[in-house]
């Protein structure tokens, strides 16, 4: 198994890590457009993936903006 490709597309052939946040830490949406986290808390509390759509940060189950509670 190869690793990372960085041709044309970004290919993965094994996990890869997001950097973990919670609410509060959640860098300014803005100026991460298209980049996705992991958000501790950003689902009422519990874990979530969430991705920047260059204003707010959005739950990627729901499309709701992360939110602690």
């Amino acid at each position: 198994m190869s690793g990372v490709s960085l041709g044309n597309d970004l290919s993965l052939r094994a996990p890869g890590e997001l950097t973990a946040y919670t609410v509060a830490t959640l860098p300014d949406a803005t100026l991460f457009e298209g980049y996705a986290v992991y958000c501790s808390n950003g689902a009422a509390g519990n874990p979530v993936l969430a991705f920047s759509n260059g204003t707010n940060w959005l739950r990627c189950d729901t499309l709701a903006t992360a939110a602690a509670s």
